[in-house]
C-alpha cells in the first residue's frame, strides 16, 4: 500500500460487541470471503473511532448497520477500473470497498492529515493492501489522481461533488454516490451542473440484509 502526502474524544464505553449484528451468520454470509477484512476494520473503527473523532460515541452499537453495511451497499453498483473515494474521512465507504474488492485499486482522497494517518494505519492493520492514500481536496489532486469510478459518502451535495470531482474522471468514468432520501431533489438541483460535465443521473435502491432499510445510491454516467 502506498501513501501519497500532499497539503494537510465519560461514562461506560461501548464496544463492537454491543452491536447486535456483529458476528451474526447473516453478516458473514453477506460479506463472504471478505468478512474477516471488513470485520477487522469495523472492530478497529469501533475501538479507535470515537477517540480519533471519526464517529460519535452513540454510533458504536450500530456501527454495522449505519456505517459498514451502508458503505458496502454501493459495491454492486461500481463499474470497472480504479475507484477513487472522495473525502474518505473514517474510511467510509473507501476502506470497506477495498476490503470487499481486493483485486481493485482504490484511492482514498482526504484533506485532513490526522485522517490520512488513520486511513493508512487502518488499512495496514487490517491487511487491506490495494489502497493508496492521497492527502488533499478533490480539486487539488487532479494532477496525480484519475478515476474510473468516483465514490463519496456524506461529503457534499451532488452539484458540489460533481464540480469538485468530475474533472478527475477518465474518459468513460462515472460517479457512484451514497446519498439519503433527498437524493431525487439533489439530482434535480444538480441538472445544470450534470449537463455541463456530460453526466446523466439515476437514483437506485441498494439493499443489504433483510429487515434493514436499503441504502440510496446515485449513479452518474456519461450521457449518450
Amino acid at each position: 500500500m502506498d501513501e501519497v502526502v500532499g497539503a494537510e474524544g465519560g461514562g461506560e464505553t461501548s464496544t463492537i460487541s454491543d452491536d447486535p449484528l456483529h458476528g451474526t451468520p447473516e453478516l458473514r454470509a453477506y460479506f463472504g470471503d471478505s468478512y474477516e477484512r471488513v470485520a477487522a476494520f469495523a472492530e478497529l473503527l469501533a475501538d479507535q473511532g470515537v477517540l480519533r473523532g471519526l464517529i460519535g460515541p452513540r454510533e458504536v452499537p450500530r456501527l454495522w448497520e449505519r456505517h459498514i453495511l451502508n458503505s458496502a451497499a454501493v459495491v454492486p453498483f461500481l463499474g470497472d477500473g480504479t475507484i477513487v473515494d472522495i473525502g474518505s474521512g473514517a474510511g467510509l465507504p473507501g476502506v470497506v470497498i477495498a476490503a470487499m474488492l481486493p483485486e481493485r485499486r482504490v484511492v482514498l482522497v482526504e484533506p485532513m492529515e490526522r485522517r490520512t494517518t488513520w486511513l493508512f494505519e487502518a488499512c495496514e492493520r487490517c491487511g487491506i493492501d490495494n489502497v493508496s492514500v492521497v492527502r488533499g481536496r478533490a480539486e487539488e489532486v487532479r494532477e496525480v489522481v484519475e478515476a474510473d469510478v468516483i465514490t463519496a459518502r456524506a461529503v457534499a451535495s451532488i452539484d458540489k461533488l460533481v464540480k469538485w470531482s468530475a474533472p478527475l474522471l477518465s474518459a468513460r468514468g462515472e460517479m457512484t454516490l451514497l446519498k439519503g432520501r433527498s437524493a431525487p431533489d439533489e439530482l434535480e438541483r444538480a441538472k445544470y451542473v450534470l449537463r455541463r460535465f456530460g453526466l446523466t443521473g439515476t437514483v437506485q435502491s441498494a439493499p443489504t440484509l433483510d429487515g434493514l432499510e436499503p441504502t440510496t445510491v446515485v449513479r452518474l454516467i456519461r450521457s449518450a
